[in-house]
């Protein structure tokens, strides 16, 4: 069944919604089934754009930079998944650093996911087009179960 389940994570309450749902689909599973879920968080390789008059210009983060985030980025999941463990499931952190839907695609085929279960921001119109939609290009380039979970919106 759902044995080895990844749960991309962007660092916000927003990212964290499949959470509850994940935790809820363990339980419902029989105790001797032993389920690995892996969270993982992808970074962007470079900062924002900077602007310099009319252009705009990636700049690449330093090596310190990366090291520094990865390890804030790792004790972030490693908290996030605490619940999880409490309750007797294998939790594995994982940072990568590249585009988002790729590395979500990637790690899902490294670790051999039964699910993929991941929030959406449900954006729709023209912020859906100006930001991009991570889990619709993991969605149309997966061929395993995906549980997308709508957060929903705060008041």
């Amino acid at each position: 069944m759902y044995e080895r389940i990844i749960v991309p994570l962007d660092g916000s309450e927003v990212g964290e919604a499949a959470l509850p749902y994940v935790e809820a689909l363990i339980s419902k599973l029989s105790p001797e089934v032993k389920v690995e879920v892996t969270l993982l968080q992808v970074l962007s390789p470079s900062a924002p754009d900077v602007v310099v008059g009319a252009e705009g210009y990636a700049v690449a983060y330093t090596e310190e930079q990366i090291t520094e985030t990865t390890k804030k980025t790792m004790d972030y999941l490693n908290k996030a998944g605490e619940a999880l463990r409490n309750k007797g499931v294998t939790v594995v952190v994982k940072v990568a650093i590249g585009n988002a839907a790729d590395e979500i695609k990637k790690a899902s085929d490294e670790i051999n996911a039964d699910l993929i279960a991941m929030s959406t921001h449900g954006r729709s119109g023209l912020s859906r087009l100006a930001f991009g939609s991570i889990a619709d290009r993991v969605l149309r380039g997966e061929n395993k179960p995906i549980l997308l979970v709508r957060a929903s919106k705060k008041d």
